[in-house]
């Protein structure tokens, strides 16, 4: 089963409380920032914490990132030399504009494993678009390096790059949205839209949530626990689409059974991309907890 990643919570990486508590909430990843939620005072410290606290803390098999500073900041290559160190599941690359952004993050991650005798590939990417740049050269960016686990749109950074403001419909991230998502899918990684800031807007952030699950990303980006229970609730099939799927996969294995290439159910041929959803339909039933035995 792919891995999902409905909701990513983001942890201030200096908040030593909250990322010891984060998994408690149930997301399905927890982002741990040390980039802009940490002053450049606390650049340091925080570092320090997060390493610390990934040695330290049992995150129950959560998925967990660590956003670091861009390598072409004062921070960017520390944060790789103690972060990588403190093996987490994936580094997140901010403000990605081109491939070399991540070509570059592979070399240094390879050279500190090699340094270190850690097994090569250990350490994901997950790169993030913020710019209009970063847009256009996402298909690159989406298989710059076989690290790479997912592409995510940072919307605040992008629509100040793009001389605008965010709107409740989104379009103005629209077109960013797309091409971050086609290049996921042609690169076979995870796409996960950008967070929703306004913690008080429950059905804001539910339209919101309905309008990326509709384009077809695996989930969004958060910053509040409360938003989780939004997110999971719409991301959750409904009862008659577990059971439909269910019936899917029974002729799919039925006529696999047989050595026939044509699925059929109520009269009707099946193909194989509404198998595929199919699959995908019980995969979020199960990480819903649902039983679908």
């Amino acid at each position: 089963m792919q891995k999902l990643r409905r909701t990513m919570l983001y942890v201030p990486g200096n908040n030593p409380g909250m990322i010891r508590d984060a998994h408690i909430y149930g997301a399905d990843s927890i982002m741990i920032d040390l980039e802009d939620s940490v002053s450049l005072y606390e650049k340091d410290a925080a570092r320090l914490l997060v390493y610390q606290a990934l040695k330290t803390f049992d995150f129950g098999g959560t998925e967990v990132l660590v956003r670091v500073n861009p390598l072409n900041t004062p921070y960017g290559r520390d944060d790789f030399e103690a972060i990588v160190r403190a093996k987490p599941t994936a580094i997140r690359l901010p403000k990605t504009e081109t491939a070399d952004d991540v070509i570059e993050a592979d070399e240094l991650i390879t050279e500190i494993e090699q340094k270190i005798g850690m097994e090569h590939g250990t350490i994901k990417l997950f790169a993030a678009v913020e710019s209009g740049k970063g847009a256009l050269n996402a298909a690159q960016i989406a298989i710059a390096s076989k690290r790479l686990i997912g592409i995510a749109i940072g919307a605040e950074d992008f629509v100040t790059d793009l001389k605008t403001t965010r709107s409740p419909e989104g379009i103005e991230l629209l077109t960013a949205r797309s091409l971050i998502l086609f290049a996921a899918r042609a690169a076979g990684i995870a796409a996960v839209d950008t967070v929703y800031s306004d913690v008080n807007n429950e059905e804001g952030f539910a339209s919101e949530v309905k309008l990326i699950k509709q384009l077809g990303f695996d989930g969004k980006s958060i910053i509040n626990p409360r938003q989780i229970e939004i997110v999971n609730r719409i991301y959750t099939p409904t009862e008659a689409e577990i059971k439909k799927s269910k019936r899917i996969i029974e002729a799919s294995l039925e006529a696999e059974a047989k050595g026939s290439g044509v699925i059929s159910l109520d009269g009707k041929m099946i193909d194989r991309p509404i198998v595929e959803r199919a699959r995908r339909i019980l995969d979020l039933a199960e990480a819903a907890k649902i039983n679908v035995e």
